[in-house]
C-alpha cells in the first residue's frame, strides 16, 4: 500500500508505547551497561563492553525502525463493522466451503499488502473476492466481520 502502513489507533498506541519504553528505560539501561563494562579495563579485549555496545546498536536500530513506521503510518479507524478494514476480524470461506478467521493488521495479522488482505479491504458480508496469491488465484466469500 503506497503512502505507508495502515494501522488502527490501538496499533499506533502500541508502537508509540514500545518506542517510549525503548527511548527511555531501555536506552538508559544500555548506557549504564556500557559505562559499567568500561570499568572492567582494556576495551579491546573486554567482552562485556562489546556485548553492551552490540545491544545498544540493536536497540538504536529498533528505535529508528519504529520511528519510521510511526511517521509513515496512516491511522484508520472504522466506526462500523460493515466493511473490512484494518483491525477487522474476518471469517472467510473458500470455494470448497472451508472457513478461516483472519485479522487484518500489519502488526501480527494478515497484512493489508498481502494477497488476502488487499482482496478483502473494503469488502462487506456476503461479498466474494478474488485472491491473487503466488500459488494461484482463488475466491473467498466474506462470512462475517467484527472488530477486535
Amino acid at each position: 500500500m503506497a503512502g505507508g502502513e495502515v494501522l488502527t489507533s490501538e496499533q499506533m498506541q502500541a508502537l508509540q508505547a514500545e518506542l517510549a519504553e525503548l527511548e527511555g528505560p531501555r536506552r538508559a539501561a544500555a548506557i549504564e551497561a556500557i559505562a559499567t563494562a568500561r570499568g572492567f579495563g582494556d576495551l579491546s579485549e573486554n567482552f562485556e563492553y562489546h556485548a553492551a555496545k552490540n545491544e545498544q546498536g540493536l536497540l538504536e536500530a529498533r528505535i529508528t525502525k519504529l520511528k519510521a513506521r510511526i511517521s509513515g503510518a496512516k491511522v484508520v479507524d472504522h466506526d462500523t463493522d460493515d466493511h473490512v478494514g484494518p483491525g477487522s476480524i474476518v471469517e472467510v470461506a473458500d470455494e470448497q466451503g472451508e472457513t478461516m478467521e483472519v485479522t487484518i493488521s500489519s502488526v501480527g495479522g494478515v497484512s493489508t499488502d498481502s494477497p488476502l488482505g488487499s482482496a478483502l479491504l473494503g469488502a462487506t458480508v456476503g461479498a466474494v473476492v478474488e485472491v491473487h496469491a503466488p500459488r494461484g488465484s482463488w475466491k473467498a466469500r466474506v462470512v462475517s466481520i467484527r472488530r477486535a
